[in-house]
């Protein structure tokens, strides 16, 4: 069994942390240390509210004391570029014989140095934002597809699309539903172990990425979640969001929001779900009628009774089933993708 360090210097929260926040909450008996000088002393249940007893420490030579075999760039900055301070801890654990595992745009690949410090000390540099070569352009096939996509979206990056969707269908296949989970992030392709880096795909072919990866499901699929990215609000990220969007071209979406989050990442305030649901909506209008079967909240920052109380206001506002799935479960929510799978078949 592996056991991951995570580098998170200075990063180390609910969101800024996402890749290894998700080996805490799913893997975490192969999670031995994360690394961040903010935090060392603390545990990850100090930091995240999950994770027990996993220690946070100082730098990689503390983290050697739990055997590391792996270390995992646990962030995903802006531009997905490694600084400094990560290239001397990516250093330090190869001398120390572990296997590197980043999703950065920076590919580890693409460092000699690195990759020659790698080859002496005979350790593997994975990086999980490869884009496919040769690239695959977009041939409709959606239009011949025999079952249907459901895609998690987002009022902006960092809402839980990934957790969202991972949870669904999850639960989804301990119903005994032939669900699919396909990967678009370094996030979900380390987890599930399949997948496309969508934003490390050139712009003409992510539509083409996103289907060819769809076409190789069998027919007998019963549905495939797909991993969102980004947001079609978000003047950083839209581009990689449409794109997403019309190569899944789906028949289902789940909207994903932080209560009371104002600004998206890039400082510019969100619009309201409504207008967003809309717009994903009429962007799909052209080629197919689409239908939201749920939202789901990340409400982290509230307390119980502030949550509950917010969900059932959105459940209400939308007449849709409304949850944050890692708090208050996915009850409502599975009953309504159910039903969305029963009718279009």
């Amino acid at each position: 069994m592996p056991r991951y360090a995570i580098l998170a210097h200075e990063s180390f929260d609910y969101i800024l942390s996402k890749t290894g926040n998700m080996l805490i909450r799913y893997k975490p008996n192969e999670v031995c240390a994360v690394i961040d000088r903010n935090h060392c002393g603390k545990t990850a249940e100090d930091v995240l509210g999950w994770g027990g007893s996993i220690p946070c420490v100082l730098n990689f030579d503390k983290a050697k004391q739990y055997a590391p075999t792996h270390l995992v760039i646990g962030n995903a900055p802006q531009g997905g570029r490694l600084d400094n301070k990560s290239l001397i801890e990516i250093e330090k654990a190869i001398d120390y014989g572990c296997d590197i595992v980043s999703g950065m745009h920076s590919l580890l690949k693409n460092d000699h140095y690195l990759v020659n410090k790698a080859k002496k000390n005979n350790v593997s540099l994975f990086d999980l934002r490869n884009a496919p070569n040769p690239p695959h352009f977009p041939r409709g096939s959606w239009k011949e597809r025999k079952f249907p996509v459901l895609l998690v979206v987002g009022s902006d990056c960092d809402t839980g699309k990934m957790t969202t969707a991972w949870e669904i269908c999850k639960e989804l296949n301990k119903r005994q539903w032939n669900v699919k989970f396909l990967g678009t992030g370094q996030t979900g392709i380390l987890l599930s172990g399949n997948g496309v880096p969508i934003d490390a795909v050139v712009s003409d072919f992510m539509a083409g990425e996103i289907e060819h990866h769809l076409d190789k499901f069998s027919n007998d699929t019963d549905l495939v979640i797909v991993e969102g990215q980004g947001a079609l609000n978000n003047m950083f990220y839209s581009g990689v969001t449409l794109g997403l969007l019309h190569g899944c071209m789906p028949e289902f979406l789940i909207m994903t929001h932080e209560p009371y989050r104002e600004l998206d990442v890039s400082d510019y305030p969100i619009p309201s779900l409504e207008e967003l649901m809309t717009l994903h909506l009429n962007l799909l209008k052209p080629f197919k009628n689409s239908t939201f079967v749920g939202i789901n909240l990340l409400t982290l920052k509230l307390n119980r009774n502030e949550a509950k109380k917010y969900i059932q206001n959105v459940n209400d506002e939308f007449d849709l089933p409304t949850t944050d799935v890692v708090r208050f479960g996915s009850k409502g929510l599975i009953s309504s993708i159910e039903t969305a799978i029963q009718t279009w078949k």
